[in-house]
């Protein structure tokens, strides 16, 4: 079997990145990358490029921890996860095949761990979360490292291990940053775990933000899209009832049946269609000018009154509210 497969290498394509990452050293496992050239080189130069580091990153991180620190075998029932999640989810596939690899070959790479901060005779994983699900799912003991390592440092390792092995989508690291600073992180231990400058983490924490966490949890990971399309998603959550619309569809199963990339497609659609349906319309008054426009959304019908077409007629309909509300009330039983 090819080497990346041995170390976790997944075949997807990367997600795409809204700016180049600088390089970041590891200092958990000791590694520095080497210099990226700042050159323009086409997409696909690029692409084989990026791979190529993550999976020399990937062999180099296995040969620091076999050789550098004493490799342990726990009980993985004495494991638990992280304080913070770093992923979306991962599909019954791709979780079966690094099952089926393991079976294989046995566990290639060690986890990272820690003694628990809280519970005496127990561990916390920096990174590793998978392979210690399918070592559950096998049976017998999960190969580990143990460091003592802070809340930082075990973030800082947990990120940027997933740097160097593969990508996580833009929604996922972007969450995974709001997450840290909802901790109480610096901008400084979040731009190093996850491997970004300040003007990029800035745009994706906005980005978050902007969005009901619950949406997000419900698309998934969505590896097709990045900071732009998720943008453009916040937009259109935020006009008219299409918050409360959008809330109500992704809680029906024929949405969570679908795949992550579609689910974010779908309901991207669904939001687009709803904004194309809220127009403005001017009414025609029996002098042939058009005095009111009339804004419709899924919530709400907004008048506007030219003050120039008609002067004083926003004042004469306001004093008339009592009247005509009754009379609405009248005509339709209320």
């Amino acid at each position: 079997m090819a080497r990346k497969n041995l170390i976790g290498i997944s075949d997807s394509s990367a997600a795409p990145l809204d700016a180049e990452r600088p390089p970041v050293e590891r200092p958990i496992a000791g590694l520095t990358p080497g210099h990226r050239t700042n050159a323009l080189v086409g997409g696909i130069t690029r692409s084989l490029t990026n791979i190529t580091q993550r999976v020399e990153r990937a062999e180099e991180l296995e040969r620091q921890l076999a050789q550098g620190y004493a490799i342990v075998e726990l009980d993985p029932e004495l494991i638990d996860a992280s304080f913070v999640v770093d992923r979306l989810g991962v599909t019954p596939e791709a979780q079966a095949a690094l099952v089926e690899q393991i079976r294989d070959h046995g566990q290639q790479v060690p986890i990272l761990v820690r003694p628990h901060p809280e519970a005496e005779n127990r561990y916390q994983v920096a990174y590793g979360h998978r392979r210690l699900a399918a070592l559950r799912e096998i049976g017998g003991k999960v190969k580990a490292v143990i460091r003592a390592l802070s809340d930082e440092q075990l973030v800082i390792s947990q990120g940027q291990e997933n740097n160097a092995r593969t990508d996580l989508s833009f929604i996922e690291r972007a969450l995974f940053a709001t997450r840290l600073e909802d901790r109480g992180f610096s901008r400084e231990t979040i731009m190093s775990a996850i491997g970004v400058d300040k003007a990029a983490l800035s745009k994706m924490i906005t980005v978050v933000r902007r969005l009901p966490v619950e949406i997000i949890e419900a698309i998934g990971a969505a590896p097709a899209f990045g900071r732009r399309r998720w943008m453009e998603l916040a937009d259109r959550l935020e006009h008219g009832g299409r918050r409360a619309k959008a809330l109500s569809h992704i809680r029906q199963s024929a949405f969570t049946e679908m795949d992550s990339d579609r689910r974010f497609e779908k309901l991207f659609t669904l939001l687009t269609e709803t904004r194309a349906r809220a127009g403005v319309e001017a009414w025609l008054a029996p002098d042939r000018t058009r005095p009111v426009r009339i804004r419709e959304s899924d919530t709400e019908t907004t008048l506007a009154f030219s003050k120039k077409a008609a002067p004083g007629f926003a004042e004469f309909v306001r004093q008339r509210l009592d009247a005509l509300y009754l009379e609405y009330q009248q005509e339709t039983g209320d």
